[in-house]
């Protein structure tokens, strides 16, 4: 009986001790372009971020393996540079981007040998240079075919890096990838959620490039939150992921940092969806850093009126034909909170180097801690819980096997003194004393239990209610 208490005991000991917290912090992550060069590496605030992301490694069109191209340098120092102000903060090195050649790509994935290649070099080259995970980003393969066969890269992907890690002791690398705001892609081809959600730790949904200058004749919005007139907005693609499997805590959102300037037709007539011939900076093809935008509001000064429109979720404004629109410090903030709300992993800057001094890093964290606050106050009482039940379990089952061993001894005496002494002597049973008399006793049970050929634990009798000596006499 004891020994089921304790196993009952220890198995609620398990429970408290091991069950995961409720409670789970934002991802804050960060995309940092190399080549770029906005910031140096240096610059970048880790303190406000939980990961960070450096772009962009290539893929080499003869081997298939991965190619740093000119921005080696830069790798090789990411890592390191960026946990100096955060040691905490995981790095991740990213392929893709402006630097991915589709019809490389397409090679790589079709082929079992080119997977292979590629897969082997991207987890040497990231343990290489410190990074703790690889991110595939800006490749979006546009026929069925190629979808399916990229569902196969993530299964060997995922496949290689657990054997990497165990060969090597080390902890697996993180595994995601950039997808587009849905699961369907403009060429009609979905994608493989069954294997995004079996093989990939996250995805960083692309929530932005909806409304770009020169693509439409009237101005639009660039990452719209919502939208009441369309299906080009975060929420309904968020919404689309879930519905087709993809659960909440898989993804996180994409943040830009940076927005896009169009050419009014007429400049009083500049509302979102008002006429429009293009973008105001055709070298740029309209896009502006967050930076870049600050910089402009800045140089003119009081003129400059700075909308928010909440239905949309966006800032913007308009400096004579130019109309410029953007995510400032309230859409950043309503986005994290949006993402908390509705359950996702967290978020991710595109790009770090586009901030200007960390407005906007420093808003999406603020309200990243704001959001989770009364979280992590249930996760210290429920810590509290945890450890008082440490303290009370164990203790509870000493005291309750104590009583267990004390009820089997009173129930072994009172059976001894109701249903006879068995070999041992009556003035033992009865008064605790011990003599010579008490071997004499037990040698006489044997005997008569030897020529009866009754055993001494059985009552006796017509009734069987009699001890064997009481029996016998």
């Amino acid at each position: 009986m004891e020994s089921n208490i304790l196993i009952f005991v220890f198995h609620i000991f398990l429970f408290f001790q091991l069950r995961p917290s409720s409670a789970q912090d934002l991802v804050r992550a960060g995309y940092y372009q190399c080549s770029e060069n906005h910031t140096d590496v240096s610059d970048i605030n880790s303190s406000l971020f939980t990961h960070l992301i450096s772009g962009f490694a290539a893929i080499n069109s003869t081997t298939y393996q991965l190619s740093l191209l000119s921005s080696e340098k830069c790798f090789s120092i990411f890592t390191d540079t960026v946990k100096q102000k955060n040691p905490s903060v995981i790095t991740l090195l990213s392929i893709g981007n402006e630097n991915a050649n589709y019809s490389i790509f397409v090679s790589m994935v079709s082929n079992s040998f080119y997977r292979k290649s590629f897969i082997d070099s991207s987890i040497q080259v990231a343990r290489l240079y410190g990074f703790q995970g690889l991110d595939l980003f800006g490749l979006y393969p546009n026929t069925v075919s190629h979808m399916s066969s990229m569902g196969i890269l993530f299964e060997e992907w995922r496949d290689a890096i657990q054997l990497e890690a165990k060969n090597s002791s080390r902890s697996e690398l993180i595994f995601t990838t950039g997808v587009y705001y849905s699961t369907s892609i403009p060429s009609g081809s979905t994608y493989p959620v069954d294997s995004i959600r079996q093989y990939l730790d996250w995805v960083h949904v692309v929530a932005s490039e909806y409304s770009i200058p020169g693509k439409y004749q009237y101005t639009g919005v660039n990452a719209a939150l919502y939208d009441p007139a369309g299906v080009k907005n975060t929420n309904y693609g968020i919404r689309e992921w879930i519905n087709a499997g993809l659960s909440a805590n898989k993804l996180v959102l994409l943040l830009p940092f940076y927005g896009y300037e169009w050419t009014l037709v007429n400049s009083k007539d500049n509302s979102i969806g008002a006429p429009a011939a293009g973008p105001a900076n055709k070298t740029t093809n309209g896009h502006l850093t967050y930076k870049m935008i600050k910089d402009e509001i800045e140089r003119h000064g009081p003129n400059v009126q700075v909308i928010y429109n909440e239905t949309y979720v966006v800032n913007y404004f308009t400096i004579g034909t130019s109309w410029i629109n953007f995510d400032d410090v309230e859409a950043i903030r309503a986005k994290v909170s949006y993402a908390k709300e509705k359950g996702l992993l967290g978020y991710v800057a595109w790009q770090v180097s586009y901030d200007d001094n960390c407005v906007l890093s420093e808003a999406a964290a603020s309200e990243a801690h704001i959001n989770n606050s009364s979280a992590q106050e249930d996760n210290r009482k429920s810590q509290n819980k945890r450890i008082f039940l440490v303290i009370l379990l164990p203790t509870t089952a000493a005291v309750i096997l104590l009583l267990g061993i004390i009820l089997i001894f009173y129930c072994w005496r009172r059976k001894l003194i109701l249903n006879g002494n068995g070999y041992v002597s009556p003035e033992y049973v009865r008064k605790g004393t011990y003599s010579t008399k008490s071997d004499v006793y037990s040698f006489g049970v044997l005997l008569l239990q030897i020529i009866s050929g009754k055993r001494i634990s059985l009552l006796c009798g017509l009734n069987e209610s009699l001890s064997l000596p009481d029996y016998v006499s």
